[in-house]
């Protein structure tokens, strides 16, 4: 059994659980990602199994911390809104499920990534910075000046859901023409006639020379380019950090959009943000979820 203090991160994905064990300082000691089906809440007893191995295993933890999809609470400790998925999870309170003596902060599962970056990823150290999640949608997240938006709902930071055109199809929440339209893997099948069904598949066929395949990937990249530039101009961040599996595109994403940003950003005096992959992966919701948990215990109020 453990006899150093550690903390928990769990982060709730549409089919996974992803969770840390960390030590104060944030060093890894364990981690674990665990498969669910979406029925019955077999997600929350799923989590609640882990939380006693461990606890079982390694003694108490010091702290945990949750985040899950949906909008949390203006208190943190439960989900508020998240119609149509993980039954029961809206109004949950973590701290009481899971029988803690501490309570049991909750974020949303993009913030709670953007926290983990922060704290031990890409952008370590910075204070103001943004995150979007390039997937099936778009999540995002936002840091201005060292503290987290969640604004008066907790909407704040759904950065995928800014427009691009006015004219453009509505998103899920009724965004016409939003970046996860533009560029999100869910509206790729409309984009390309049915041809395409992921950008994986996509920038495949773009590499391997395919005409229109680059027409089509290089306008998703210089709509997000556009995006970019213009959530610069609004949050003005030093680095802008961009995961999801859409990330994984490495080059094919990353040179093409830092083109684009040359002719669209605003750049006075010279001064350019800096565009980089997200360090941590699958495990940055997990990571801000232990920070999360155990900010109070280092003092830092972000």
């Amino acid at each position: 059994m453990s006899t150093q203090p550690h903390h928990l991160g769990i982060d709730l994905g549409g089919t996974r659980i992803k969770a840390v064990r960390v030590t104060t300082p944030g060093d890894l000691i364990e981690e674990a990602n665990l498969a669910f089906e979406d029925r019955d809440r077999n997600w929350a007893d799923t989590i609640r199994a882990f939380v006693d191995a461990s606890a079982k295993a390694h003694g108490p933890p010091a702290s945990i911390g949750v985040s899950a999809p949906g909008i949390a609470a203006p208190h943190g400790r439960h989900i508020a809104y998240l119609p149509g998925k993980l039954t029961g999870l809206e109004g949950l309170d973590w701290t009481s499920f899971l029988r803690s003596a501490k309570p049991i902060p909750v974020l949303n599962d993009a913030h709670a990534a953007l926290l983990g970056e922060v704290w031990q990823g890409a952008a370590r150290g910075c204070r103001n910075v943004f995150l979007l999640t390039l997937g099936t949608g778009v999540g995002g997240a936002a840091m201005v000046d060292g503290r987290l938006l969640k604004g008066h709902l907790g909407r704040a930071g759904h950065l995928g859901h800014v427009s691009l055109n006015f004219d453009g199809l509505p998103d899920d929440v009724g965004t016409p023409g939003s970046i996860e339209g533009e560029i999100g893997n869910k509206t790729l099948p409309r984009r390309t006639d049915g041809r395409f069904s992921s950008t994986e598949t996509l920038v495949a066929a773009h590499r391997q020379g395919d005409a229109d395949a680059t027409r089509i990937w290089r306008r998703s990249v210089r709509a997000l380019a556009a995006a970019i530039a213009s959530l610069v101009n609004v949050l003005d961040p030093e680095v802008v950090i961009l995961g999801g599996g859409i990330a994984r595109a490495g080059a094919d994403l990353f040179n093409p959009l830092r083109e684009d940003l040359a002719e669209f950003e605003w750049r006075p005096g010279g001064a350019q943000v800096r565009i980089l992959p997200a360090r941590l992966g699958d495990l940055a919701g997990a990571y801000g979820s232990a920070w999360n948990g155990m900010r109070d215990k280092v003092g830092d109020d972000r």
